[in-house]
């Protein structure tokens, strides 16, 4: 598998088309490449994109000889739209495709005062904007087939931006409210929505950051591994958000919950008390 276009282990008529295809972006490594095996052992295709063609090469390889798949390397970079255009291309196209995984990210853990406004443009544009617009181009023929499914790799930082970077947890939190959006919208049309928030995961996700995971306290840290098979019993589970390191949901229950009361109580036409005159 080594076509940075089509290729395919299987001749077309050898493929187990029940699943279909699943696209995952940040395919290389880490996540992604443990979603790309995961994914293929449940019978699907697959489309790798990550801008490293010769790991997408290899990666592609093993996972044919090891699943019997039919995989494609698509090497593109997310960062610009010459790269999402690419991908769009690809996810309006092939009407294979029953599964987007956003997965294409960047991070930090500078605190903002002292990041770069350039490198945080850079992170919204690939965590922002080329996960906006791949949904984008996916949804439409999903719900034209009715079916189909969208995981967006989110963060804990979602809900917790006071962690890391701001602007990071501010990306993160777009994903999340961008996938609660998307499940309210398109639920009733057969297209399912899950955003997965890790914590703390043992990848080159914090060494690209300029903090290497083993900087990190190691009982905070969970491995990939446990991290995608967590995500993905939560995504046969069909949950709108999955929390892998939460112990106890209740409070995220709870949390739901006050946030659903708020939401009824939002627009109501003049100030709340506390905010008139009392002069």
């Amino acid at each position: 598998m080594t076509s940075s276009s089509a290729s395919t282990a299987l001749p077309t008529a050898q493929r187990d088309s029940r699943r279909g295809t699943a696209l995952i972006t940040g395919a290389s490594s880490g996540i992604g490449a443990l979603y790309a095996d995961r994914l293929a052992r449940r019978g699907y295709d697959l489309v790798l994109v990550a801008r490293d063609r010769s790991r997408l090469n290899a990666l592609a390889d093993q996972l044919s000889t090891n699943h019997r798949r039919a995989v494609e390397v698509l090497d593109a970079d997310l960062g610009t739209r010459a790269g999402q255009a690419k991908v769009e291309d690809k996810l309006r196209q092939d009407a294979s495709i029953t599964l987007l995984v956003n997965n294409a990210g960047i991070g930090t853990h500078t605190p903002l005062l002292e990041s770069d406004v350039e490198r945080m443009t850079q992170l919204i544009e690939l965590n922002v904007t080329a996960l906006t617009r791949l949904t984008y181009a996916a949804v439409p023929g999903f719900v034209a087939r009715g079916t189909g499914a969208v995981i967006n790799i989110s963060s804990i930082v979602s809900v917790a931006p006071e962690l890391l970077n701001g602007v990071y947890g501010g990306s993160k939190a777009f994903v999340t409210a961008f996938s609660q959006s998307l499940h309210h919208e398109l639920a009733a049309k057969g297209i399912q929505v899950q955003a997965v928030l890790p914590g703390a995961t043992a990848t080159d996700f914090w060494a690209k950051g300029g903090l290497p995971v083993e900087h990190l306290p190691q009982q905070i840290v969970m491995q990939a591994e446990d991290l995608v098979d967590a995500a993905l019993l939560g995504f046969d589970r069909r949950e709108l958000i999955t929390m892998p390191s939460l112990h106890d949901d209740a409070p995220l229950q709870a949390y739901e919950s006050a946030r659903q009361t708020i939401m009824k109580n939002l627009t109501t036409g003049e100030p709340a008390p506390r905010y008139r005159n009392a002069g």
